[in-house]
């Protein structure tokens, strides 16, 4: 049965909402520019038990003009707290790259990985990534994944 995959501010969404998806694999997103959204590049899936995936995303060759979430993975989302608090995402994320991306942001934290505890993302890449707060230096919250060439700010990624 095909999955219904909906493609929001350059992202993935949705994933999860019900327990027999399949998944969401090789998608590519590139030569994007987002100016003043909510979110840039975004994974999200509902915190809530699923046996889907989403695997091998490739997000590449973006301009951010003041977003407030250029990057970020959301595997968290329970919308007013209705069906799924305290719940974790089942769906599996692995196999992100994430190459070029450039811009400014309108919140301290531009890359936001908040991955399932029960099923932690993997296999997550950062390359050429400058992004911006402001006058000041960006933040990043991630623990996962590989950051190669130039990654501005810093990652905890090795």
């Amino acid at each position: 049965m095909p999955m219904h995959v909906v493609l929001v501010s350059g992202g993935i969404g949705s994933l999860g909402k019900e327990y027999d998806e399949k998944g969401v694999e090789n998608v590519t997103v590139k030569s994007t520019v987002f100016t003043g959204t909510e979110n840039g590049l975004r994974i999200k899936t509902w915190g809530r038990p699923s046996g889907g995936f989403a695997k091998g995303v490739v997000f590449e060759h973006a301009l951010m003009q003041n977003v407030r979430n250029p990057i970020i993975i959301d595997q968290n989302y329970c919308p007013e707290e209705r069906g799924c608090p305290d719940q974790n995402s089942g769906i599996k994320i692995s196999q992100m790259t994430y190459g070029d991306i450039q811009g400014s942001s309108t919140s301290l934290v531009v890359v936001n990985f908040d991955c399932s505890a029960i099923n932690p993302c993997s296999g997550l890449g950062l390359q050429d990534i400058k992004l911006t707060y402001g006058n000041g230096p960006a933040e990043s919250s991630c623990d996962d994944g590989t950051a190669f060439g130039l990654v501005e700010p810093p990652s905890r990624l090795v």
